[in-house]
């Protein structure tokens, strides 16, 4: 069927399941975004020390891969972490006491903004230096491998991150050894200090990924369904033989690279960040639901308006817990319930 043809053509009613399904993603969306925008108001206020790296506008890369994961599965970041970690099930209570340096926060306030962590969940942490955490990705994958396990290891990083020599060594060793990881290059196009921003060296990025033995595949980062598609293809290859995945998935941050960074008007426009805004993954999620799910608008406000008492709940949670106790200072650090 032609363009032509099927213009003007109403979209497929999405079955219960799957309208299901999607309004769970469309809400753990949203509970990002407003987590992330609390979080810079935070920041802003003194509330936060140290840096921070906010998430918004690439929320459907952190909900799509992550919805494809076991309980047994095991997740490892940068330093732009909170959506991974509340996409994985940190609760935002535990990472916005963290981020407030409280003794109550996934990593009893010793970690902050880059090092959110939390074994029970899977979750093994953000890493602060570039490109640190794609070797350890790979050494937790040969261990499940090792023991016989199906489980994989989800890596996420920037596009940055693929100029440092560990990541070339790493991928060459996945693919050699057949490791179980997929590794989830979050291209904002925007990497700090590299040219990876370039068509011709992101095409060399999947050239090289294809000589270590890998599939690699482009996704649409802003389509939340395209994302969570292409986690199930490299998952069941990750667990059906340890075939590991280079996913290039190609999404856009509203904000700078960190809270010191301007929005705009230093290395892109205003107007390009608004035209990026027009492809909103949430906007298009709660489109999407609008038409082939009939999902009312009142809904989708009422879901918004649940979000932001979760995340209000976070933020008082966060400013009334205690510091951490000085004596701390001498002791492990684990992820506590909150």
């Amino acid at each position: 069927m032609t363009a032509t043809a099927s213009r003007g053509r109403k979209p497929a009613a999405l079955d219960a399941e799957t309208a299901g399904r999607l309004r769970g993603y469309l809400r753990q969306m949203m509970l990002i975004r407003h987590f992330e925008e609390r979080a810079g108001e935070a920041y802003s206020l003194g509330l936060i020390g140290g840096f921070c790296h906010l998430y918004i506008g690439q929320e459907a890369v952190a909900v799509g891969t992550i919805s494809a994961l076991r309980d047994d599965d095991h997740v490892i970041s940068a330093y732009r972490e909170h959506g991974h970690a509340i996409a994985r099930g940190v609760t935002p209570r535990a990472v916005m006491a963290e981020l407030f340096g409280k003794a109550t926060g996934s990593s009893h306030g010793k970690g902050g903004s880059m090092h959110i962590f939390d074994a029970g969940r899977g979750f093994l942490g953000g890493h602060g230096i570039v490109g640190s955490h794609i070797a350890l990705a790979a050494g937790h994958a040969f261990a499940s491998k090792y023991r016989g396990q199906d489980s994989l290891t989800l890596c996420f990083f920037g596009e940055a991150a693929a100029n440092i020599g560990a990541f070339h060594e790493t991928l060459n060793m996945a693919g050699l050894w057949k490791l179980p990881v997929v590794f989830v290059c979050e291209n904002n196009f925007y990497g700090m200090g590299t040219a990876l921003h370039r068509a011709a060296a992101i095409e060399e990025l999947h050239q090289r990924a294809a000589s270590y033995g890998m599939p690699g595949q482009a996704v649409d980062g802003q389509d939340v369904m395209a994302v969570r598609e292409a986690m199930d293809q490299a998952a069941a290859r990750a667990r059906a033989d340890g075939t590991p995945t280079l996913l290039e998935i190609r999404t856009y941050r509203y904000v700078g690279h960190s809270m010191s960074d301007a929005v705009h008007g230093t290395y892109r426009s205003k107007e390009e960040v608004e035209e990026h805004k027009r492809r909103d993954p949430i906007r298009l999620l709660a489109e999407l639901l609008r038409e082939r799910a009939g999902m009312p608008e009142a809904e989708v406000d009422e879901m918004e308006q649940s979000v932001k008492a979760e995340v209000q709940d976070a933020w008082d949670f966060a400013e009334s817990s205690p510091d951490p106790d000085p004596s701390a200072l001498y002791t492990d650090v684990y992820a506590p319930e909150a």
